[in-house]
């Protein structure tokens, strides 16, 4: 009277899925709440103006996102390691409205492509304004990854007037000494042409939440199996 072969086969998969979701979690949670509370941020969220900013809110989204995937892990790991029934049930609604959410959040940013790149751009500019003004070596470090990745400098694209040319890659030929691709057009563009693979990113997450949402009910089946042959069996019995 245990779970058989795809019930322990679907116990541990969820086990594994809840370890990545809650690092990431943690990830998204901390990132969020850093770049909340640090100095070198904090200000941009006192200004009335900037309050609706891609900045402002790209940070939002990253702490309630952060907030919400350890609810659902918490559930998840304790009906699935504690063999609790409600707890899963709940973990399975959850999961119902993060893929579907997903799914939606995929297709919307497909058909709105030319403003999630404008947003993701502006994001960008916040970004360079704030590593200007304070010097965060952290915000550096991201300039100089999101320069080297696109292979764009900054916001002017010319190396002998940008500002945070330190962070830009060296230029690939003459011409590149004197201008290079501007980064919030490159970003732009860049989302723009790869719109569809964000869609299937966003898709893909979906699957993989259907996927674990189809384990969770073969493990709930599983367990009312189980405490069913359990009841019959002391019923018997006494």
């Amino acid at each position: 009277m245990a779970l058989d072969g795809c019930g322990l086969c679907c116990k541990y998969l969820l086990i594994a899925f809840n370890i990545v979701f809650a690092l990431l979690g943690f990830v998204f949670l901390g990132v969020g709440l850093w770049l909340r509370l640090s100095p070198n941020t904090r200000g941009i969220f006192q200004i009335e103006e900037l309050n609706s900013s891609a900045f402002v809110m790209a940070v939002t989204v990253l702490i309630a996102l952060g907030a919400v995937m350890l609810i659902v892990v918490s559930f998840g790991d304790y009906g699935t390691c504690n063999q609790k029934i409600c707890a899963l049930q709940v973990f399975s609604v959850l999961l119902s409205i993060l893929a579907l959410a997903e799914v939606v959040l995929g297709v919307l940013a497909y058909a709105n492509r030319d403003q999630v790149g404008y947003s993701i751009a502006e994001f960008y500019s916040s970004m360079y304004a704030l590593y200007l003004k304070n010097g965060d070596p952290v915000i550096g470090a991201t300039l100089t990854f999101i320069h080297n990745t696109l292979h764009c400098c900054g916001v002017t694209g010319i190396p002998l007037i940008e500002m945070a040319v330190k962070t830009c890659p060296k230029p690939d030929g003459f011409f590149e000494k004197i201008v290079m691709p501007n980064c919030p057009a490159i970003i732009a563009s860049v989302f723009d042409s790869k719109a569809v693979l964000v869609m299937g990113l966003f898709v893909g997450t979906g699957a993989l939440l259907i996927t674990a949402l189809i384990c969770t009910i073969i493990l709930i089946t599983q367990l009312k199996k189980v405490h069913q042959e359990y009841t019959a069996y002391y019923t018997n019995v006494y």
